[in-house]
């Protein structure tokens, strides 16, 4: 069949017209490719407060954590990362990617009430952090992130100069101090909202709702006023003391705690094993509390509430963790934000073994130091030695949960990381995933190299060691330095000693088995690598700072 020449024309015509429509679509899709693939994530990082290892549910709890449990089955979880064995030397690692020497937090930041509480007068101990370290959100802000926090700063007090907008923050919402009523935050521990004083709103006001209130709603701004993306730092003061949940969350516990700290324990180390989180051959660690047996009944029943309450402040801090994700996933953030949840320090014994504060206040909007006491938090840092303020496993183990869908491999949800890392690693990891540059120079100041490295191998799934060289810790007195499988710790007791303890952490988590005298060399290895390190951060020898604060509480 022959075709005349106006149909063979339009015929032509119709064939180009195609032919130029699927060019311009496959010209969109390699535009577009690029784009998509070099956005930057969105970053949340949220952070816990006095809360143990073994204390959620993907790390071997009984308490609810579906939304955190949801993070873990979808992403990847370590089964051994670090913190920093106290509130604000954590914080300080945590943000600037150093050690806390470092930063000027070589011991706590300054309190509300006393400006030089901390200051020992050596750069090491000034308590607030210098112009010689960069914050995460200083960095992430040259590289085009909109830098958003909410929660306990703890990082410096007096003077604005020190607060979260003028260390690289856009928005803030919180508390500076390092604890407060979460009914009723007021005075000296009460509530900023930028650079001002803010007051809690409403009858059922709670510092855990309200953190992820404005966490929201910064996000959200972000999202409508512009394209950057952002950079959440989420820093919740939950389960830290005051123990204050409301009844509706203390209710889901009440008389569950009955059996006691001994045999929760035993529930979790066999839980923990059935889910990979530790290994076969970890023992459980003698228990450090007081004989459940011997107390009365009304005991009893106190310390079942005491733990209801402590357990409900983490159930309300997941359902909140739940409203963000949600928040999130409505609006399609949720692929392309990198998530990591982690605590700052093992779980406290403050307030001896039975707790402090008054019973009366239990279940109530009363108290400050009102705690659960060092049997439970034995039962939190199931199966590990010790607790916050010391360097033992139980001191510094903390969970940490990374999701990123649009990066981590379906095939690698719900897997363990088995490489260990440390506070500083989050500095770089997030470099890193922003494709940002950490500077050597900033406002004028030189700024000191950063001391982590990038997780990014392995929470791609990558088998690598992280680190190579010896990572260390001090804390009071309380020393470690870990390098490959062994570890090195000793507890400081009135003097500082060489009372060094050797353990091997890949067949002994739990430090039961010293082997400081069956491998000499080992220990003379890392106790000299330790040295060097504290002489160069500038750790002070703690009875030399015991002697200190006693000097100046003579003088004041």
């Amino acid at each position: 069949m022959k075709m005349n020449s106006k149909k063979l024309t339009a015929f032509a015509a119709i064939i180009f017209f195609f032919l130029s429509s699927f060019s311009i679509i496959l010209i969109n899709v390699k535009r577009d490719k690029p784009k998509t693939a070099n956005k930057k994530p969105n970053i949340l990082l949220i952070m816990a407060d006095d809360m143990g290892y073994s204390d959620i549910g993907c790390y071997g709890s009984e308490i609810k954590t579906p939304n955190l449990d949801r993070l873990a089955q979808k992403g990847i979880r370590f089964k051994e990362f670090y913190n920093g064995a106290r509130c604000c030397p954590t914080r300080a690692s945590l943000i600037t990617g150093l050690y806390p020497h470092q930063t000027g937090i070589g011991h706590m930041s300054n309190d509300p009430e006393d400006s030089t509480a901390f200051n020992y007068g050596t750069p090491a101990y000034q308590g607030y952090l210098n112009k010689k370290c960069v914050t995460i959100a200083e960095v992430l802000k040259s590289s085009g992130y909109e830098t958003l926090m909410s929660g306990k700063w703890h990082l410096g007090y007096h003077g604005k100069e020190k607060w979260p907008l003028q260390r690289g923050f856009d928005k803030y919402y919180g508390i500076l101090a390092g604890a407060t009523n979460y009914f009723n935050p007021s005075g000296a521990r009460g509530l900023t909202l930028m650079d001002e004083v803010a007051e809690p709103t409403g009858q059922n006001y709670y510092t855990t709702d309200a953190f992820t209130d404005y966490a929201i709603q910064f996000i959200k701004e972000n999202r409508q006023q512009n394209t950057k993306p952002f950079f959440m730092y989420l820093s919740y003061t939950s389960p830290h003391w005051p123990l204050n949940a409301f009844k509706t969350d203390i209710d889901k516990y009440r008389g569950k705690y009955k059996m006691g700290w001994n045999k929760l324990r035993t529930e979790r180390f066999a839980q923990m094993k059935k889910m990979g989180i530790i290994d076969q051959n970890v023992k459980l660690s003698l228990q450090d509390g007081a004989d459940w047996d011997k107390l009365s009944d009304e005991q009893k029943d106190e310390m079942d509430y005491r733990m209801a309450i402590y357990a409900a402040q983490i159930d309300r801090m997941d359902q909140n963790i739940g409203r963000v994700l949600s928040e999130l996933e409505k609006s399609g953030q949720l692929d392309n934000t990198l998530i990591m949840f982690l605590s700052d320090n093992g779980a406290c014994a403050e307030g001896g073994n039975l707790g402090m504060g008054l019973k009366e206040n239990l279940g109530t909007k009363k108290g400050y130091a009102l705690s659960y006491g060092q049997s439970w938090a034995n039962a939190s840092n199931t199966p590990f030695r010790k607790f916050k303020h010391w360097v033992n496993e139980g001191g510094i183990s903390t969970p940490l949960i990374v999701s990123w869908p649009k990066s981590i491999a379906k095939s690698l949800n719900g897997k363990f990381a088995n490489q260990y890392g440390f506070l500083p690693d989050i500095m770089a990891t997030l470099i890193d995933v922003a494709g940002a540059k950490y500077p050597t120079t900033y406002q004028g100041n030189n700024i000191m190299a950063l001391e982590g490295k990038s997780l990014v191998p392995a929470i791609l799934g990558k088998e690598q060691t992280i680190h190579q060289e010896p990572i260390f810790w001090e804390h009071e007195g309380n020393s470690a330095v870990r390098l490959g499988n062994f570890k090195l710790v000793k507890e400081f007791k009135n003097v500082n000693t060489d009372r060094w303890e050797l353990y091997d952490l890949a067949k002994d988590r739990s430090e039961v088995n010293n082997l400081a005298t069956l491998i000499p060399k080992k220990v003379k290895e890392l106790s000299q690598a330790y040295g060097k390190w504290a002489k160069m951060v500038g750790v002070l020898p703690y009875d030399e700072v015991l002697k200190f604060r006693k000097n100046k509480q003579k003088k004041e």
